[in-house]
């Protein structure tokens, strides 16, 4: 599929299996409802995350991203000490940031975070950074699932639950 200039392709949401198909990639899952996936959090900016310019400094982005999702997971009941007590963690293995316009401090941001995507052995999130209706920052984090002696594992069942349900 070709795009013209500043157009690019949004990959489709994706949740647990529910039946097999032929048509989806291996360890992808059907698409997840966008409504019960996103989850949003509100933040002020903090004068220790800002540079010289008074300006956000790029890499607190992807602080407000680790935010908005253990915040994402709260809400769902969890926490990361939890699934780590039972000896699987989930390391962000890549991350990504396009900047649209600066915060500054004492900015209250809105951070909306979505689970994008579930695979058998990662997960996507991607985030949008708001301060009201201005869209600051768009990025994702893939985040691997792996065991305590850092092998990569399979998502397990407790955890797709977690993931694949809404907010109460």
């Amino acid at each position: 599929m070709k795009l013209s200039a500043g157009h690019r392709r949004v990959p489709p949401v994706y949740a647990p299996r529910v039946s097999s198909s032929a048509s989806r990639p291996s360890g992808i899952f059907p698409p997840l409802d966008p409504k019960t996936s996103t989850s949003t959090v509100e933040m002020r900016v903090r004068f220790c995350e800002t540079d010289l310019m008074g300006i956000v400094h790029h890499a607190s982005y992807l602080v407000y991203f680790e935010a908005g999702r253990v915040e994402w997971l709260r809400r769902r009941g969890v926490t990361y000490a939890e699934w780590a007590e039972r000896g699987v963690h989930l390391p962000v293995v890549e991350a990504h940031a396009s900047y649209r316009a600066p915060a500054r401090f004492d900015d209250l941001l809105a951070v909306d975070t979505t689970l994008a995507e579930l695979r058998s052995v990662s997960m996507k999130f991607a985030y949008v950074i708001r301060r009201g209706e201005t869209k600051l920052v768009e990025g994702f984090t893939r985040l691997g699932c792996i065991d305590a002696s850092h092998k990569l594992i399979r998502i397990p069942d407790y955890m797709r639950d977690v993931l694949s349900a809404g907010e109460p």
